[in-house]
């Protein structure tokens, strides 16, 4: 699919340019109707491209009115997005108005010349952005339906308000999606609270400066976030709240009878730790040096140290980092609980005594410097501990 792509290159410089480029495709309305017609843009993302949508009413091939609504980087390169929605006034092939800017308040003028050519069109013209001015000039353009654009428009955050359980969605993760002009509240309503925020969600995209919501992406101890959830949800400008997508992975989860692992309604994260700790150390054949749990996350680092067998007259140390999860199988009450955790990341250095040896990480595509490709079985040995089942990702059901 091409789509009308108009790339306003260096708004911040003097001599940016804007192009256009969309889909070819036919109109079915009867000749003389009344329709709507459309030029979409895809987001030019970096280097000051810009996302761009052309909106004409025509009565048979003459356009009656026509509206621009651009959004794009307010410098180059820049994450943050400001929009322009301008109502054009039709003069023949003239396309003329005037607007301003919704974020920073610049006066916008635009000046277009739209011209039949066959199938197609062709634009050029000038859009001016504060004292930045933008030459159009682009050929082979073709337009969308009605039905065709909207069609497009659909898009899905990603929140699943209640899920059955938690092998589709991790039980640490969460969105809500708020109300532009309720997101600022909603943030500072965060600060002190034990609840990370995923920083890419703060970057306002133009789908979501067209819409008027924010979709922010969270964090938190999966003991926490259905009260998390809920507490969003009774917030001001708050759309919709729940859980979201997240790096748990199913290959490397089991679930197990809770009873044995909980001091009332709260999980023993003590004995858990112990637990895996134990296990781990005995496969990856290493001692234990470290267990801590997250406060915000509730995610379980766990270490520990071995000898690398690295040139082993050098005496080189390895260091194996490893974090876990454990939470509920499904949200509300339930007798079983899950636990994940990552595959090991090893890292090697000279821990002797006197004068050290200066190491540089490589990958090998084994162990050293990345993920290895043998745990050594720890996810088997810890569903053996904890007498859990594996998932099995075939028939997506716990075996």
């Amino acid at each position: 699919m091409r789509a009308l792509c108009f790339l306003l290159l260096g708004l911040a410089t003097a001599t940016p340019h804007l192009a256009f480029a969309q889909m070819k495709l036919p109109s079915k309305t009867a000749p003389g109707a009344a329709e709507t017609r459309y030029f979409t843009a895809i987001d030019g993302l970096m280097d000051g491209n810009a996302d761009v949508i052309l909106k004409e009413i025509r009565q048979g091939k003459t356009v009656t009115a026509a509206t621009l609504d651009v959004c794009y980087p307010v410098a180059k390169g820049s994450d943050r997005k400001d929009r322009f929605v301008a109502s054009l006034t039709v003069s023949g092939q003239n396309l003329t108005g005037t607007a301003q800017s919704l974020g920073d308040k610049l006066p916008v003028t635009i000046k277009l010349l739209r011209k039949p050519a066959g199938d197609t069109f062709e634009f050029r013209g000038q859009i001016t952005i504060g004292q930045s001015v933008t030459e159009v000039t682009s050929t082979d353009n073709s337009d969308l339906s009605e039905k065709e654009f909207l069609d497009n428009q659909t898009s899905d955050d990603g929140i699943t308000p209640a899920p059955k359980d938690f092998t589709d969605v991790p039980p640490d993760s969460f969105g809500v999606r708020v109300k532009l002009d309720a997101a600022l509240d909603f943030l500072k309503s965060l600060k002190g609270e034990a609840v990370e925020v995923g920083l890419s969600s703060l970057s306002v995209s133009c789908d979501a400066l067209r819409a008027g919501e924010q979709t922010i992406n969270l964090t938190a101890d999966p003991e926490r976030t259905a009260a998390l959830i809920a507490k969003a949800k009774a917030m001001p400008g708050v759309v919709a709240a729940g859980w979201t997508s997240g790096s748990v992975e199913m290959d490397r989860t089991i679930r197990f009878a809770a009873a044995d692992w909980r001091d009332g309604d709260k999980i023993n994260k003590d004995k858990i730790a112990s637990a895996i700790s134990a296990v781990l150390a005995r496969t990856l054949a290493a001692k234990a040096t470290g267990a801590e749990w997250n406060g915000n996350t509730g995610r379980l680092k766990l270490a520990f140290k071995r000898p690398s067998p690295v040139y082993p007259p050098l005496a080189l140390t390895q260091s194996i980092e490893v974090s876990a999860l454990v939470s509920p199988d499904k949200p509300g009450a339930t007798d079983r609980l899950m636990l994940w955790i990552s595959s090991p990341l090893i890292t090697t250095a000279d821990e002797g005594t006197g004068a050290k040896l200066n190491l540089s990480e490589e990958s090998t595509g084994d162990e050293e410097g990345g993920e290895p490709k043998n745990d050594n079985g720890s996810v088997e040995a810890l569903a053996k501990e904890f007498k859990g089942q594996r998932w099995d990702a075939d028939k997506s059901v716990w075996k």
